[in-house]
């Protein structure tokens, strides 16, 4: 399936080809909406989904529980985002959603604070919502991928 089209809402595009869905999870895809691959942050496992997903254990306004495979997950999305269709997803779509978004920027080449600012217009102006949130992409984007 080509990259996600023009008329579907909170795609992010991240350059090079690469465009990436941020969802609340609260909100089922429309027909046209499907990923190939949903990333879904967390506290407790998502229902089952027809397409393929990864769960990333992350409760509510924390922190990913392992940051380590975090990071893998989001270089592998990184590599696949310009020929699949990858979103991310968690209950209302901001914090975590927001949170993991700017991270995957970090890996374009953005700093930590020129992520967040770059989700907060590209994708919703309440994303990336906690102080430790803001804390981790900032430090996200100190390690190299």
């Amino acid at each position: 399936m080509p990259s996600w089209p023009e008329f579907v809402g909170d795609v992010v595009d991240l350059g090079d080809g690469c465009k990436v869905r941020g969802r609340s999870m609260r909100r089922p895809p429309d027909a046209d909406e499907i990923p190939d691959l949903g990333i879904y942050l967390r506290g407790r496992r998502p229902p089952v989904s027809p397409w393929a997903a990864i769960w990333v254990p992350w409760p509510d306004y924390a922190l990913p529980l392992n940051p380590v495979r975090f990071r893998r997950v989001l270089v592998d999305a990184l590599d696949r985002c310009t020929d699949e269709r990858i979103e991310f997803g968690c209950a209302g779509g901001r914090g975590r959603t927001g949170t993991a978004l700017a991270c995957l920027a970090t890996l374009t080449g953005m700093s930590g604070d020129e992520a967040i600012s770059f989700i907060r217009n590209a994708y919703h102006p309440r994303a990336v919502e906690t102080p430790w949130q803001r804390w981790f992409v900032r430090s996200f984007a100190g390690h190299q991928r």
